[in-house]
């Protein structure tokens, strides 16, 4: 084929690969609050996963990162001189947003990109209306994925470099037509992969380095598009260049959004490229034909393969390690795989070798390819001439590497080695990928902890996260590739199934054999904790969805408490698909094929007494305090702690609540009697005895902790003689779980560490956090006491933008009031009512009355009907005598749901429960009342009296003919709501 008079020589003059990519960001600047910045920034997510496909991506370079918290710092760091690439900033800022940030920056007339990050879809499209993005260069959706960072940065590379390096050697352009922020910012990092994999196929078939590099460089170049205009303006700018097309079929063309733009402009293309490959997408099944029709593919929106289906599609029709130390001649002398090696070979190696790779910067340039941009930034400024001799030399590099390392040691998550683990006092990552949201979680709260000092002036007391070894994503997308398994789990409804296969499924080798030497190694009992990539974000923590195994580790056989790990691995892999799970994503806007799970394996704190083991006492703190009674007040904060393990706390169970800020005002029960009756009965622990595979956390009744000899610490005495309590145990009479010595008498200082600790997570998250915690006080002779911190996580609280104060209601007109409310807003649209009926309801059946109420919800949630739930005891509680044991997805389609207490016990919310935390993520509205106790009300005879759609033993479903009225006040926690008007 003759080529076009107009068509330009490629790769003409052995091109250089040095005339590529003029545009790089080498420096970005981080705009965030601090745990926004460490989500980003650190826990093996950007400065060990994205630079390090930065490096596979273009080979020699990643960029650097500035994190700072306001506007104005960042501001005055771009007019200072500091050579910024781009801004990467979240949506609100302590002093500014981000849209005001970025006009700005364009008013100070600087030529400089500034990206928009959300965190959230609601979050995301509130901004846009109210703010717009003039004035920035786009807007993305943080989704749980790391590899955003690398799409945004890559996307405003490309779209700078696209004129020069087309035009200079032809490079391909993919042209990606997308207007839906929460989808681009998938499929850009999707394809930024694909990418990745097709150019690492390519470096092979490079003669030489120059090549080798022309080849990652020269990698095709993606332009995103959102309107009909820009996009025809791309392609009549590179046709000749141009990859393929990925594009929606609906949106905006001239000034108005097109049902069918999509279609026309691949029409278009097609007439002037035929042999362009085309895939549309779209919402909308209809279009499916017509695409096809055309000879375009095409991918329904809905599906929940979308992106695997996309990366099969780029697939079939589109079509950098160790530190080598050499002499000037280019023969090499030594190599160094890590930090350690580096540091070990630098005491060695001939100093001409030392001298001919510090005279052209190859320390820093490979450390900061390996993400060690601290490091990198000290050894980068130094020059030979700064030193009398190379041995000077030389023993400046190893003494700063020597002193970073050990630095790090108490921010950095280490490579997992199977030579030099030591289960001791670490954190280690096991393969690639994502930590997870909960060990991401726990990293930050390493670093805080470091760098607050939060122990001074509690002597004799241990703070820290307990020795982990985490297994990132890739494990995960490894088994369940090797196995088959991912399209089958995302389609199977029956859990049992799922957990059957999973367990069958091989493991791959090279992990198990790292478990193997883990197991050797470690001798205490484990927590395997699932750390999903959206567990435990801000607006959607998935609190309470994955499982969580312990393992008592202490069985003679090597191979069977291998086996024992890695069944319960995937036992956590399997709970990722349950039933339970998908009935929580699905009304989220996330699909269930974008979820990873990472998996925690962690010390439990504790000791073991006989073949118990359990912490003295374990719980949840919170920084925010939802129903705050006089004098305390919401920012004080709240804590729950209970006796043995934290499951207690965590399923609602009965416990102990104070506040860390005042600890000797009580909370819940005043009286003698009350308090007897609302304590802690039994406590979980862990069965060390038994046989066989299966994890053994069991309950056992309060008297057994008494025989361990643990209670003295948290226990009152009862006196029937006089009808009191009395702190301690020094006393004839019942014992029972007060936490009296360590509230009231300073026995331990939980208080103080649990508020230093709130209040350095909130400054350091940015936002109120929940705190998990465990204590074990029965430390050896001379050792300090354990305070292990769990988890550390966002809460999720709704902002009350009005001021909604309720007027005096008229009894008559009363359904329900409470002084207890969470939420706010009034909601107008509600006819559907699911009453546990308080007159017929027993609590010996309550776990049948979940089951009924499963099924109720199940039928409304199908028909996309709201309703209102009202009930007896404590929602989501695990024992069946304080309330009616539903999980989550078993009421999930509540928009208001009510609880009140019973005649002979009152209510308290169960603010440190799982259960809670999806009350507060799906924004429902929730009352609690203790109508006995003189503590709100429920009109249960108007109830009685309505006719009911359907019913069983204790459950009704009244449909009303006009909507109830439901008010809440959540400045000031009070609600109510109204019976239909007449």
């Amino acid at each position: 084929m003759t080529a076009p008079e107009n068509a330009r020589p490629r790769f003409r003059g052995g091109p250089d690969f040095h005339d590529l990519m003029r545009f790089r960001i080498m420096d970005i600047l981080l705009v965030a609050s601090p745990y926004d910045s460490f989500l980003l920034e650190e826990a093996g997510e950007l400065s060990q996963r994205v630079l390090g496909e930065f490096r596979n991506l273009d080979l020699h370079y990643g960029p650097g990162l500035t994190a700072v918290s306001t506007g104005a710092e960042a501001l005055a760091l771009v007019r200072e001189g500091h050579r910024f690439g781009l801004i990467i900033t979240t949506l609100r800022l302590a002093d500014m947003n981000g849209a005001e940030l970025a006009g700005k920056v364009r008013e100070a007339g600087l030529d400089l990109p500034v990206a928009l990050l959300a965190f959230d879809n609601r979050e995301l499209s509130d901004f846009v209306s109210r703010y717009g993005l003039s004035a920035a260069e786009r807007i993305f959706l943080w989704q749980g994925d790391a590899r955003i960072l690398l799409a945004i940065v890559k996307s405003i590379e490309d779209t700078r470099n696209v004129a020069h390096d087309t035009r200079a050697m032809g490079v391909q352009v993919i042209l990606l037509i997308e207007d839906n922020v929460r989808y681009y910012s998938s499929f850009l990092p999707a394809i930024y992969a694909e990418l990745l994999h097709h150019s690492q196929g390519l470096i092979s078939e490079g003669a030489n380095l120059a090549e080798k590099i022309l080849r990652m460089r020269a990698r095709p170049k993606i332009l995103l598009c959102g309107t009909y205009e820009e996009a025809w303006a791309a392609f009549t700018a590179y046709r000749e260049d141009l990859l393929g097309v990925v594009s929606d079929v609906e949106f905006p063309r001239d000034g108005e959004r097109s049902l069918e733009a999509g279609l026309a402009f691949a029409r278009n293309v097609r007439e002037l490229c035929p042999d362009v490959p085309i895939l549309l997408q779209s919402s909308r099944p209809e279009n499916a034909a017509l695409a096809r029709e055309a000879g375009f593919g095409f991918l329904q929106k809905g599906s929940p393969l979308l992106l695997q289906e996309l990366r099969r599609f780029m697939t079939e029709h589109f079509g950098f390690g160790d530190f080598v130390f050499r002499l000037a001649d280019g023969r090499e002398v030594a190599r160094a795989r890590d930090l350690r090696a580096l540091e070990e070979r630098l005491r060695s190696v001939p100093a001409d070798s030392i001298a001919h790779h510090a005279a052209r910067n190859h320390f820093s340039n490979w450390l900061k390819a390996r993400t060690e941009f601290a490091l990198a930034q000290v050894l980068r400024p130094r020059k030979i001439s700064d030193f009398p001799t190379l041995e000077d030399l030389r023993k400046s590099l190893v003494r700063s590497i020597a002193e970073y390392r050990r630095e790090r040691g108490s921010f950095v998550v280490a490579d997992f080695d199977r030579d030099s683990f030591d289960f001791a006092s670490d954190f280690y990552r096991i393969g690639g990928g994502s930590l997870g949201g909960k060990a991401r979680g726990l990293a930050f709260v390493r670093r805080l902890l470091a760098e607050s000092g939060l122990e001074r002036g509690l002597p004799g007391v241990r703070v820290s996260v307990p020795p982990t070894v985490v297994l990132g994503t890739d494990v995960f997308d490894r088994f369940l590739d090797e196995g088959g398994l991912r399209d089958f789990a995302i389609h199977c409804p029956d859990d049992a199934e799922i957990e059957r296969r999973f367990l069958e499924a091989p493991f791959p080798e090279d992990v198990r054999a790292d478990l193997e030497v883990f197991v050797q190694r470690v001798g205490h009992p484990l927590a395997v904790r699932s750390s999903s990539l959206l567990e435990d974000s801000q607006h959607q923590p998935f609190t309470g969805v994955y499982e969580t195994f312990m393992l008592a580790n202490n069985h003679p056989s090597l191979e069977v408490r291998l086996a024992q790990l890695v069944r319960a691995v995937k036992r956590v892999y399997a709970s990722t698909f349950s039933s339970h799970a998908k009935d929580y994503i699905r009304p989220t806007p996330y699909r269930l094929e974008e979820e990873k799970m990472a998996v925690v394996l962690q010390r439990i704190v504790g000791t073991a007494h006989g073949q118990r083991f359990y912490p003295e006492f374990a719980g949840v703190a919170r920084s925010y305090n939802y129903y705050p009674s006089p004098p305390l007040q919401a920012a004080d904060g709240i804590a729950a702690v209970a006796l043995g393990l934290g499951r207690t706390v965590v399923e609602g169970g009965n416990c102990v609540r104070f506040c860390p800020r005042q600890p000797q005002i009580p909370i819940g029960f005043s009286a003698a009697s009350e308090r007897l009756k609302g304590s802690q009965r039994r406590f979980w622990a862990l069965d060390l005895g038994g046989e066989g595979l299966e994890m053994r956390e069991t309950e056992f009744d309060v008297a057994a902790a008494a025989e361990d000899g643990v209670l003295p610490p948290m226990a009152s005495t009862y006196s029937a003689a006089d009808d009191a309590v009395h702190d301690g145990v020094g006393r004839i009479g019942l014992r029972f779980v007060s936490f009296a010595p360590i509230l009231k008498h300073g026995a331990f200082p939980l208080p103080e560490l649990l508020r230093r600790l709130l209040e350095v997570g909130a400054w350091g998250m940015g936002a109120p956090v929940e705190i998990e915690f465990a204590v074990s006080l029965s430390a050896p002779q001379g050792a300090p006491r354990e305070f292990g911190v769990l988890q550390l996580r966002p809460l999720a609280l709704s902002q009350e933008s009005e001021d909604l104060r309720i007027e005096a209601v008229e009894p008559r007109q009363l359904l329900c009031r409470s002084g207890q409310v969470l939420g706010h807003g009034r909601i107008d649209d509600i006819r559907d009512l699911v009453v546990v009926d308080q007159h017929r309801f027993d609590r010996a059946s309550s776990r049948q009355t979940a089951h009924e109420l499963a099924q109720f919800n199940a039928g409304l949630v199908g028909e996309g009907v709201p309703y209102l739930l009202i009930g007896v005891g404590r929602w989501g509680s695990r024992d069946p005598w304080l309330g009616i044991p539903v999980v989550w997805d078993q009421i999930s389609g509540a928009r208001v749901i009510v609880e009140a207490g019973f005649r002979d016990f009152k209510v308290t919310p169960s603010q440190g429960t799982h259960f809670f935390q999806n009350l507060t993520t799906f924004n429902v509205g929730y009352f609690t009342v203790n109508p006995d106790a003189g503590e709100g009300f429920v009109d249960w005879d108007w109830l009685g009296a309505q006719p009911a759609v359907k019913e069983t033993a204790c459950v009704r479903h009244l449909k009303l003919p006009q909507p109830v009225s439901v008010l809440m006040d959540g400045l000031r926690t009070q609600g109510v709501i109204l019976k239909p008007r007449a």
